[in-house]
């Protein structure tokens, strides 16, 4: 019986998005700690703790894959010609998140204080569907730092926001 309760388990959590992950993981060492000490406000403080463990590590997580592909999206862009239209592609180890698309730099913006470079660039949707949706566009800004262009909107995946996260 337990093995079956296991693989249910196993298959809902693979079923579920990475919102849901740290919810059910700490539903289920909440419940498996309630169990064994026989005290459910024990339960309840595991269940609250794992929950949080989960969901930050998943966010560390993603984080990072997102810093990765900023980055590389911001070392193309820094090498291209204003106007000039050129593919990239995301490829991981893993099979998530090798997203890919196009950009173009739109604009040069050098300064005394630094050089920067306005970016349009698509996210290609590859749905298996008959007719998947359009690539989406997004622009933001790059500028040339001691370690190459980087990322230059604020939002966050940039590290200097710290614990605002």
């Amino acid at each position: 019986m337990t093995a079956v309760r296991c693989a249910c388990l196993a298959a809902s959590l693979a079923l579920a998005g990475c919102s849901s992950v740290g919810g059910l993981t700490g539903a289920v060492a909440g419940i498996a700690t309630g169990a064994a000490t026989a005290n459910p406000a024990v339960g309840i403080a595991v269940s609250i703790s794992v929950k949080a463990a989960t969901d930050a590590g998943i966010k560390h997580v993603t984080r990072r894959l997102q810093k990765e592909e900023q980055d590389l999206i911001a070392s193309i862009a820094g090498h291209l010609p204003v106007g000039e239209i050129r593919p990239w592609r995301m490829q991981r180890s893993i099979p998530y998140g090798n997203e890919h698309g196009e950009l173009q730099v739109t604009r040069q913006l050098d300064t005394p204080l630094a050089q920067c470079r306005d970016v349009a660039f698509s996210v290609a949707n590859d749905s298996a569907a008959p007719n998947p949706p359009a690539a989406s566009w997004y622009t933001t800004s790059i500028c040339l730092q001691l370690n190459g262009w980087q990322w230059a909107a604020a939002e966050p995946a940039v590290p200097r926001w710290g614990a605002l996260q």
